[in-house]
């Protein structure tokens, strides 16, 4: 059955209500309880017989809850005694919540991130790729053109073409950077918005080839300058189309989603 995580529940275990993951739901609610510090410190967790029973989850839950709060170094367990609150919490690890990346200024923001990774990115491929890596951007950029000449939304291919230009930079940490993002940084595989059909959406499809062609080519031509020039262009222009759509929509009575 289907439950739901209150905001802020005053029992820690009191059982679970509706969510998204039952699994997620845990995690956040004893995440909460830990760094809020209701939970203290070398305090021992309940077991997961008695987590199970309290919060109407399976025992599969409350196991891979622990073990996700383990990873983030908010709780230790010991062999045959229990899960335990660490005594010295680790700074947590980065990460972006793909949930919160509906909303248009979310997108903005993963865009104003993305802008001084892949500026240097489209440089660095322009600089150092081999023939080989060039030849991938060139294949990725026909890949994503083809895809919207088919008036598909090309998400794959455009994602694919940034992981190639990543990729001819031979810095690996470039590749997971955006292997981590994912396809969140495809505003529009993230945004949802009703004016996006029809001439505008195909208007805009050009734009994107237009930018991306210019990226591609300059990145093969081994042109350094022009290559983060073009990068630049093209993020700064998404994030401008972005922005000017939040403003027509707040503008519309409406909150930008």
């Amino acid at each position: 059955m289907s439950r739901s995580l209150p905001k802020a529940a005053a029992d820690p275990f009191a059982p679970l209500a509706a969510p998204r993951s039952l699994t997620a739901a845990l995690v956040e609610r004893l995440t909460q309880q830990i760094v809020g510090g209701k939970l203290a410190p070398g305090s021992r967790l309940p077991t997961e017989q008695e987590m199970t029973a309290a919060m109407g989850v399976s025992r599969t839950v409350v196991r891979e809850a622990v073990a996700a709060l383990r990873a983030e170094g908010l709780v230790t367990t010991r062999q045959g005694v229990g899960a335990f609150v660490a005594s010295e919490l680790q700074p947590r690890p980065f990460r972006i919540d793909p949930d919160q990346l509906k909303s248009i200024r979310e997108a903005i923001n993963v865009m104003e991130l993305r802008t001084g990774v892949e500026i240097e990115a489209a440089g660095l491929a322009a600089e150092r790729g081999s023939a080989q890596q060039l030849e991938r951007v060139a294949r990725a950029f026909e890949a994503f053109e083809h895809a919207v000449e088919r008036h598909e939304s090309a998400v794959e291919e455009d994602f694919a073409l940034h992981k190639a230009i990543a990729d001819a930079t031979g810095n690996p940490q470039f590749h997971n950077f955006l292997d981590y993002l994912g396809r969140i940084i495809i505003p529009r595989q993230s945004v949802r918005y009703g004016g996006e059909a029809g001439e505008a959406r195909e208007a805009y499809l050009a734009r994107l080839v237009r930018e991306h062609r210019a990226i591609a080519e300059a990145v093969v031509a081994r042109a350094v300058n022009e290559a983060r020039a073009a990068m630049r262009r093209h993020l700064m222009n998404s994030r401008e189309r972005y922005r000017k759509l939040a403003e027509e929509m707040d503008r519309q009575g409406g909150k930008s989603p």
